[in-house]
């Protein structure tokens, strides 16, 4: 027999009743039965019931066990009685009678159990994490996690890509976050970056005459923590493709995403891909007010300037005299109610605005009657008129933000989610796609007016060399996003593979020549001896995956993640440098004030 285990403990069936068999795996739940114990043993595969009785050679080593030690078992496989079988197990029908036990691994007092579904503090169990890993929810998240990665791999061996690996330590390039430095030890003074992304390299693969690529890439940004953004590391399934136009990316990328929701979705409508909407990044934000919208909400925002335009609503009518501000509706279909529309008032006061104008429809006497603050304020026709466009009726509200965009889209956005969550209009049984696209290429900073990029700055503008000479801020790229469910999936674009293209799409962001070629001299070296026509994208592991095991925090399916605060309370990361170290690299740290 094997040293430690002849079966696992999910493999044992009616049909092994009668043999000896031998078990390995942790001490999941002891139960004492007037002196009989029951042990649950558990190991990755599943949970096997232990029995030990006084009858037992093994009594007296079985009474000594603790919750999660580590342990061998022999003994003998029996039949339960049919009123004890445990029809939630796959091994429900058997039981194990020992007669032999070995600890393998004692286990100290537990800062947190494993068994049961008790909730700790978050620092408790990443400090912990071996032993939250042990959870079965755990488990589950990050058996998941590697499906889902095979998965996506054999997707696309099957569509001709084939998987290159690009360099972890390089140079600094602009990808919309901080680099993590590595100082050189041969080249005192100078430092390599960890990659953003294997944007230049992956690109390089396609003048180097490789026609598809992907790689399950990790990734370094030094970023601000959020509950679906690690601070400093991911993963992406990466992917680059010669001669194709922004559709061609498209067909190829949303069959391998849809593929992975149908498999693990857990029977989910997944919408097909064909019927994946594209979205114009402004209607994206005119609509949902984010360029990463939750389609299973039905909710769409419109632009109501119009109607409030000089009319007695003097904070709207005023508003709109200046420059660049509009009104917006959200539509409520159903939320007509004071109740419920005092309560997203405070919601809005909550988020920072003084609160959230309202209208909703009502019956009185027989007839539709408009009802809120703002009604009285702008007259029936007004309102009328409002509620024609939005096409409501009786038990249907409307919310109203106003003044700059950029300025109320964020909270108009949350506020969609919330209505949409608070009606029942969401559709939680739904995993729903759209492509954003048409993103502009360039933003100026509201305070100091200076032009840059605004989102992947290798990209192809619509149009080419000629969209540059007018105003920059007009200028479109071929650039999109995938969102689905509210989060941005996968991020992409044809690429600017011209280099008179690339020189003047920098020199507008004031990046001039020289300094491209230096930031960018193996690119745009390359560049000059035949580049095809080439684009791609690229598709979060972390959160497909966190959208398919149902949570909202990327902590939940990443093995080892930091926390908050980008530390790792396990390996005590980030820590102190030797002085040894420190002067082999050049290096001292200076005391921060």
């Amino acid at each position: 027999m094997h040293a430690y285990r002849s079966h696992s403990c999910a493999d044992l069936r009616k049909t092994h009743v009668g043999e000896t068999v031998r078990l390995a795996g942790w001490v999941h739940r002891i139960r004492d039965h007037g002196g009989v114990l029951f042990i649950d043993l558990r190991d990755h595969y599943g949970v096997t019931q232990v029995l030990c009785d006084p009858d037992s050679p093994a009594f007296a080593a079985a009474e000594a066990l603790r919750a999660e030690y580590c342990v061998r078992i022999d003994g003998t496989v029996k039949a339960r009685d049919a009123s004890l079988v445990n029809p939630k197990i796959p091994t429900g029908e058997i039981e194990v009678y020992i007669r032999g036990v070995e600890v393998l691994g004692a286990a100290a007092e537990l800062p947190l159990q494993v068994f049961g579904d008790q909730e700790y503090p978050e620092e408790t169990r990443l400090r912990y994490r071996y032993l939250d890993l042990r959870r079965e929810v755990m488990q589950r998240n990050m058996v998941l996690r590697s499906d889902v990665v095979a998965s996506v791999r054999k997707r696309m061996w099957d569509k001709g890509f084939r998987e290159f690996q690009t360099p972890i330590i390089t140079a600094s390039s602009p990808e919309g976050a901080r680099d993590f430095l590595v100082p050189s030890r041969l080249h005192p003074g100078k430092f390599y970056a960890l990659p953003q992304a294997p944007q230049q390299f992956k690109q390089l693969i396609m003048v180097s005459g490789f026609d598809k690529y992907f790689q399950i890439a990790p990734c370094f940004r030094d970023e601000d923590p959020r509950a679906d953004r690690s601070p400093t590391d991911f993963y992406q399934l990466d992917m680059e493709m010669s001669f194709v136009e922004q559709q061609d990316v498209f067909d190829t990328v949303a069959p391998v995403i849809a593929g992975v929701f149908e498999e693990f979705g857990g029977g989910k409508v997944v919408d097909a891909p064909e019927t994946w909407p594209q979205i114009p990044y402004a209607e994206a934000l005119l609509k949902y007010g984010t360029d990463k919208p939750d389609l299973r909400n039905p909710i769409e925002m419109q632009d109501v300037s119009e109607h409030f335009r000089g009319s007695g609503f003097a904070i709207f009518a005023k508003l709109l005299e200046q420059d660049g501000t509009e009104v917006r509706a959200i539509p409520a279909p159903t939320g007509g109610s004071r109740k419920f529309c005092d309560r997203m008032n405070a919601f809005a006061q909550k988020e920072g605005l003084p609160g959230m104008g309202y209208i909703f429809w009502r019956e009185a006497d027989g007839a539709l009657e408009a009802a809120g603050p703002l009604a009285k304020n702008i007259g029936p026709e007004r309102t009328e008129a409002i509620r024609q466009q939005l096409g409501l009726g009786v038990g249907d509200a409307a919310f109203f933000l106003g003044g700059k965009p950029s300025a109320f889209e964020r909270v108009a956005a949350k506020a969609r989610t919330v209505i949409g969550e608070e009606l029942g209009l969401t559709d939680e049984n739904r995993f729903a796609f759209a492509w954003i696209v048409d993103f502009p290429m360039y933003e100026a900073d509201e305070e100091s007016g200076r032009v840059d990029f605004s989102h992947n700055p290798f990209s192809m503008p619509q149009g080419g060399r000629a969209a540059l000479d007018g105003d920059p801020l007009g200028v479109l790229g071929y650039q999109y996003d995938l969102a689905c469910n509210g989060y941005e999936l996968v991020s992409g674009a044809i690429r600017n593979h011209r280099p008179e293209i690339m020189f003047k799409a920098f020199e507008l962001a004031g990046y001039g020549e020289e300094e491209v070629r230096k930031r960018f001299g193996g690119m745009v070296g390359a560049f000059q001896y035949g580049a095809p026509p080439h684009g791609g994208c690229a598709a979060g592991i972390d959160r497909i995956v966190m959208l398919l095991a149902g949570t909202s925090n990327i902590r939940e399916v990443i093995m080892f993640p930091m926390n908050q605060r980008a530390e790792d309370l396990m390996m005590n990361a980030p820590s102190d440098p030797t002085s040894e170290q420190l002067m082999e690299l050049g290096l001292r740290v200076l005391p921060r004030e």
